[in-house]
């Protein structure tokens, strides 16, 4: 069944906003439009429940419990435990603090292994690891197609190794990488994985127990939520690592890595994620929210194939990643022949929302070749992105290449 883009632009205010009118947003993967539910249900968080959460009165009960439900709700989508899933202040704050934990954990002597194309939040936090004697290897992206190729991996691999860090996708690269194949490898030796899959979980949130990652992050306002970030722990590497909290929340697992306290209106207003989803996958007639990574998936692929046979076939751009939009996520860079942000600010004259520079993938450009300052031109979108748009994105680029 075909994505019904009338219905699902409906659930994002954005897209009846008259300051908005005329411009199409392709700068998705910085963050996502706020789906409806999520802005309706803070906003009754901040007029109805902003009071400590689990009391014994009535809008202290109500925000506890509007609290529980989104972790609930979430953990379902993603094939979960409750417990597993725990909110922090960004995904970037999460990778820290659960790279102290696995410092802790982990000897003089032990390796981990990082790639080279992921967005710093994935790499930096594991490679200062350094500095306490941990060895760290870098599994490295083909330079000259960015492809993370598992059997180099393969070969960084020893009885040493004991945590694998990749991402699920690159937020400049945009190729998908076969999480669930990487990580049984992985299981199979020992080894612990964490993936980032901030550039994938916008296009349909995986489910993460099938993967078999042992930490999966992203982020709530990439995802249409508010400004959170995610992190799903599976319980055996959520146990074994040193707690990060209160002593008296060690009992806790979805406490123990995160040691600040969470911001209770934007926790709450995360359950509106997964009323859009359940909405969205109803509307088009399937039992709950877990359909909608399909229905969004299929969309994205359609809308990709004559931007990417577009921007593939120039011969004044380089086009980052694959041209193939079932190999990839719709977060598309390319270097220009000149500066991107100039790019950029020329596109906005004609309605489009884009931008230029690293993207905080500094080491991934680096990787292949590109110089981060200036960068790329990244022109992302979602599934709530109309072939419209794509055409409006089309044609602008032919007038200011």
């Amino acid at each position: 069944m075909a994505l019904d883009l009338e219905f699902v632009r409906g659930q994002f205010p954005a897209f009846a906003e008259p300051s908005l009118r005329g411009q199409a947003f392709f700068e998705n993967a910085g963050g996502s439009y706020t789906c409806a539910p999520v802005i309706a249900r803070l906003e009754r968080f901040y007029r109805e429940r902003k009071v400590q959460p689990y009391g014994p009165y009535a809008a202290s009960r109500l925000g506890g419990e509007e609290m529980d439900e989104a972790r609930v709700r979430l953990a379902q989508l993603l094939g979960v435990a409750r417990d597993e899933l725990s909110f922090g202040p960004s995904t970037t704050q999460n990778t820290y603090v659960l790279a102290q934990a696995f410092g802790q954990m982990l000897a003089p002597g032990d390796a981990i292994i990082v790639t080279n194309q992921d967005h710093e939040a994935n790499s930096g936090p594991w490679r200062r690891l350094e500095r306490l004697g941990i060895e760290v290897r870098e599994w490295r992206m083909d330079p000259g197609t960015g492809h993370l190729d598992p059997v180099a991996l393969e070969a960084l691999i020893d009885d040493r190794v004991r945590l694998v860090c990749f991402p699920h996708c690159s937020n400049v690269i945009g190729e998908i990488n076969p999480v669930g194949e990487i990580c049984a490898k992985l299981r199979g030796a020992g080894i612990w994985s964490c993936v980032d899959g901030v550039s994938y979980a916008p296009h349909g949130l995986p489910d993460v127990g099938a993967l078999g990652a042992d930490v999966y992050l992203f982020s709530a306002y990439k995802t249409y939520g508010p400004h959170q970030g995610i992190m799903v722990l599976r319980r055996a590497l959520g146990e074994a690592l040193p707690n990060q909290g209160h002593y008296f929340n060690e009992g806790a697992l979805y406490k123990r890595l995160t040691p600040a306290g969470p911001d209770h209106a934007q926790v709450a207003a995360s359950a509106g994620m997964a009323d859009y989803f359940d909405a969205l996958a109803r509307h088009h007639g399937r039992a709950d929210g877990r359909a909608a990574h399909d229905l969004m998936r299929a969309a994205e692929v359609e809308r990709m194939g004559p931007l990417l046979a577009m921007l593939a076939g120039r011969n004044d751009l380089r086009l980052l990643g694959p041209s193939d939009p079932e190999a990839r996520a719709p977060t598309i860079a390319v270097v220009p022949a000149r500066p991107a942000g100039e790019i950029a600010r020329d596109l906005a004259d004609h309605g489009i929302m884009a931008g230029g520079g690293s993207f905080y993938a500094d080491r991934a450009l680096e990787g292949i070749g590109v110089a981060p300052d200036p960068g790329v031109l990244r022109l992302s979108f979602t599934h709530y992105t109309s072939a419209a748009e794509i055409e409006q994105l089309m044609e602008a680029l032919e007038a200011v290449l």
